[in-house]
């Protein structure tokens, strides 16, 4: 037993935890970094494009899908309607599957007054593990 102490040790096993603990822990560890790094890039880019000249939003975004004028206003929109896969996806022997992650969809849509952005909203069905606007980070991953 005394020879097992140094694996035990940096195994993280002392202290009464068990192994399916540790890995529980590790699981759940990676699943909120995960959340908190995906969810994070729209709600930063909801922020962080306002003020942007409309050159430079459709330089990082690339060209609209859907582009017209309404009041004075232009307004902008990229459709992501690819699927977007949640973060885990189990696959084993005798064909068995298991999604714990949603799948979603997004359309950002831009608004743009003399030139420069004024809004950023989302929308559309995006219902992942990563949060509710994470099927729009494709959209605007190239602009923060």
């Amino acid at each position: 037993m005394r020879k097992l102490a140094p694996l035990r040790k940096l195994a993280g096993l002392r202290n009464g935890r068990s192994a399916c603990q540790i890995g529980r822990l590790c699981v759940m560890s990676a699943l909120l970094g995960l959340q908190a790094g995906c969810s994070s890039l729209p709600s930063r880019a909801r922020h962080d494009l306002i003020g942007h000249t409309r050159a430079d939003l459709v330089s990082c975004a690339g060209v609209p899908d859907q582009d017209e004028i309404r009041d004075g206003q232009e307004v902008l929109v990229w459709r992501q309607d690819q699927p977007v896969q949640g973060p885990l996806d189990l696959k084993t022997p005798f064909s068995f599957e298991l999604s714990l992650g949603g799948h979603g969809t997004c359309h950002v849509t831009a608004t743009v007054q003399d030139g420069v952005v004024t809004r950023i909203a989302y929308s559309g069905p995006s219902a992942t593990l990563e949060g509710p606007n994470a099927a729009c980070g494709p959209v605007v991953r190239g602009c923060v």
